[in-house]
């Protein structure tokens, strides 16, 4: 499943998921289970008028590290919105929330908001995590409307072959892509594999996500910092 598979994670449905076993907790260390960070994240994002279209989960093969996006509906048509969620038993990252969105044709993924829970998993930790996850939703309204804004701006910015090899080069100073990928986009751009329209900001970012995949799922921070350059070359693109 290429949405999620990545970092060596497998895909499972949310019954397996119920069924992968936490670790038992110490004084220090109370584990919190993968299948309780996404229903508390259900409830939280019903509770708050968002209506979850698809699920997708993954875990690593010890069961010590989960991955999960949750597809909102929407009326878009070509893209939804997406929440990514992480959590770990073995400590290698804390309980992670993620705002993006997701192109249906290509399964592209971006975030533009990574909220990271960074509370020890404590007992007192496991009873505030509710809390938490309310302050994050809360204002996704928000942030889903500036999304759909942001999106609708690339598909408005036509560019050409010069602003698309300079935006190509700044992910790569910017630590975006690696330099082996600078063909993937480059020939994305020119050839693409899905239709992504004609020469615009929104072809160029589809097809930098395109040559990410398998990489977005696990760091989000990707994407945030893409959408950065892009609207940087939008704004060049206007002011010319």
């Amino acid at each position: 499943m290429s949405l999620i598979v990545h970092a060596g994670a497998n895909a499972i449905s949310y019954d397996e998921l119920r069924a992968v076993p936490t670790p038992e907790g110490t004084d220090t260390h109370i584990p919190v289970p993968h299948h309780e960070i996404v229903e508390l994240m259900r409830y939280t994002l019903g509770f708050f008028g968002h209506e979850i279209a698809e699920e997708h989960h993954a875990i690593t093969p010890d069961g010590a590290r989960y991955f999960g996006m949750l597809t909102l509906r929407s009326n878009y048509g070509d893209y939804g919105d997406l929440v990514g969620l992480r959590n770990s038993h073995d400590k290698t990252f804390p309980i992670g929330i993620a705002f993006g969105s997701r192109v249906f044709v290509c399964d592209n993924l971006a975030f533009i908001g990574d909220h990271v829970i960074r509370r020890k998993h404590t007992v007192k930790a496991k009873r505030e995590l509710p809390g938490l996850l309310t302050e994050i939703v809360q204002p996704l309204q928000q942030q889903r409307i500036r999304q759909n804004e942001r999106l609708a701006c690339y598909r408005r910015i036509p560019l050409d072959d010069r602003a698309a090899d300079h935006a190509i080069l700044t992910m790569y100073r910017e630590n975006i892509i690696g330099v082996q990928r600078i063909g993937d986009v480059l020939d994305q751009w020119e050839r693409p594999q899905h239709d992504w329209g004609e020469k615009t900001a929104w072809r160029l970012f589809n097809a930098a996500t395109f040559a990410l995949a398998g990489r977005v799922a696990e760091r989000h921070a990707l994407t945030q910092h893409l959408h950065e350059v892009m609207c940087g070359v939008c704004k060049e693109v206007v002011v010319q």
